[in-house]
């Protein structure tokens, strides 16, 4: 198994980024690789689950945690016999804010994944 960490810094205020990444509605907004979120809730809750739509493929999640006082949730996300977990966070930075994502996955998959990911975090904290 692999793991990455990445970041991202932009002018977007903290709880603006806060709440486009776990309002699952909006994430098609900020992350262009998806294209469709079914998910029950309108803001991430432990334990639910959901189905996330991207070019060609339908893959369910489960929301694993939440720590509004943190600004950290994690989901994994299942397609097959593939899993992926992810941890995410957000801070406050004096200038606007930082996102960030750490990968669990198979070595390949976080390779192929890692500069969609950069892509989408750069776009999560910028100026809307």
């Amino acid at each position: 198994m692999g793991k990455l960490r990445l970041t991202a810094r932009g002018p977007a205020d903290v709880g603006e980024v806060w709440a486009r990444y776990t309002q699952p509605r909006r994430w098609a907004g900020w992350a262009p690789h998806l294209r469709e979120v079914q998910y029950p809730e309108g803001v991430i809750e432990p334990d639910t689950t959901g189905v996330v739509r991207g070019v060609g493929l339908a893959a369910r999640f489960r929301i694993d945690s939440l720590d509004e006082e943190a600004r950290t949730w994690a989901w994994t996300v299942r397609l097959g016999p593939l899993q992926v977990t992810f941890d995410h966070g957000v801070e406050e930075e004096p200038d606007g804010s930082c996102a960030w994502v750490v990968i669990h996955a198979p070595w390949p998959v976080v390779v192929v994944y890692a500069p969609i990911a950069r892509y989408a975090l750069g776009r999560l904290v910028a100026a809307s």
